[in-house]
């Protein structure tokens, strides 16, 4: 039963690990960013609470390259 569970943590581990670098790196380029397509404070909310998908929306989507 102990080798299950250390599977689990093996690949669950570098999945977390992608999603709070991406988080991290998402808002920064939001605190930093001027324009953005929508509100900052909603594209904030968006990127904190969609886990994996809201961080990469907000850099296809929501960042604008002028």
């Amino acid at each position: 039963m102990s080798q299950i569970d250390g599977i689990n943590i093996a690949v669950l581990a570098p999945v977390l690990i992608i999603n709070l670098i991406l988080i991290i790196v998402a808002v920064i380029d939001l605190i930093r960013i001027e324009n953005t397509r929508g509100p900052k404070w909603l594209w904030a909310i968006v990127i904190l609470f969609v886990n994996l998908i809201g961080p990469v929306l907000y850099f296809i989507v929501g960042r604008r390259n002028d």
